[in-house]
């Protein structure tokens, strides 16, 4: 039976990590085992951790004084991994039932994939989840060649990959190594990046994880910042191919395209703002969009559209909210 371990950082979350955990431990057909990494939680996230820890074997338990944030738990959790394959799960998250069969299988029958990941599916900020095992169902799968998987990514440098659902072989976690302290934000997007330097990337059609959604979830903050979230897109390609990515061709080629792609989306995301009545951030993300694309000064970049999900609909709700805007303006002014 295939190995596998599973790093779960904690950090406040007490009153989400028991649903966490017990949504691995009830994964069937893998041999598995949990660290729980709590960074200085300030509620009852230890005590929980040491808890779950007693009731099963499989579950350890490291508890941190001072909080040295989550990519030093990721760092500390590859250090830590020695199963066949390595998944790293937030501790308000959780796994649906099946996935890590379903994500094994698929590295088991192809040893040249590095990594496998699948859809994150939401889960609402209280709602509960069932964990009871289920009948691991067969999904469809696509799997692409690591140096096709890094040049699509520069060519719509968003990255869609849910982090929870990522399944590693922990030797390709070693090669390429820890997470970057310097990238805090985009370390996940540039590690999917590196690992595609090392082997193939597949893809299961079906959700392998719920990512909670509430107030103060860790993301909350930095997707608040719409420009910062470009620039460090940006950041994470850069470091990418100054360090793993030199060994690929053409490596000026692929900068180049996903900065374009980056000034690409900047303008729709521009054009979306402006729209809402936010012209402050829609001058902002323009100004980024020229930076890298100049002809968005006076060219759309239609085809981006057409990369994202729901296209029309997305166009639809961008039109809709510029008109209702446009006639609140007209309202006032009359009045």
């Amino acid at each position: 039976m295939a190995s596998v371990d599973i790093v779960i950082p904690c950090y406040n979350y007490g009153r989400y990590l028991t649903q966490a955990v017990e949504s691995v431990l009830t994964q069937q057909g893998v041999d598995l085992r949990v660290l729980i990494i709590d960074n200085a939680s300030e509620d009852d996230s230890r005590f929980i951790a040491a808890f779950l820890a007693l009731k099963d074997q499989r579950v350890d338990v490291r508890l941190h004084d001072e909080n040295c944030g989550a990519t030093a738990s990721y760092n500390e959790g590859v250090d830590w991994a020695s199963a066949d394959y390595f998944l790293i799960l937030d501790a308000d998250d959780v796994l649906v039932p099946g996935a890590l069969k379903r994500a094994i299988d698929v590295l088991e029958a192809d040893p040249g994939i590095s990594f496998v990941h699948g859809i994150e599916g939401r889960i609402a900020q209280e709602e509960a989840f069932a964990t009871t095992a289920v009948c691991v169902q067969a999904a469809d799968v696509t799997a692409q060649r690591g140096a096709d998987f890094i040049a699509d990514l520069c060519r719509t440098p968003v990255n869609s990959i849910g982090a929870n659902t990522v399944v590693r072989r922990t030797a390709a976690q070693k090669r390429v190594g820890h997470y970057r302290a310097d990238l805090p934000y985009t370390d996940d997007l540039e590690m999917w990046l590196r690992l595609a330097t090392v082997g193939d990337v597949a893809c299961i059609k079906t959700v392998q994880a719920l990512r909670r959604y509430h107030p103060v979830r860790m993301s909350t903050d930095y997707q608040g910042v719409e420009c910062r979230d470009f620039v460090e897109r940006e950041r994470a390609f850069v470091s990418f191919f100054a360090h793993e990515g030199q060994v690929l061709p053409h490596i000026a080629d692929l900068m180049a395209m996903a900065r374009i792609g980056l000034g690409q989306h900047a303008y729709w995301s521009a054009i979306s703002h402006i729209a809402r009545g936010d012209q402050t951030t829609g001058r902002q993300l323009l100004a980024l969009s020229r930076r890298w694309r100049r002809r968005s000064a006076f060219l759309p970049p239609i085809g981006w559209l057409w990369r994202m999900d729901r296209p029309v609909d997305r166009a639809r709700d961008v039109l809709s909210l510029a008109w209702a805007n446009l006639s609140i303006a007209n309202l006032s002014r009359q009045s």
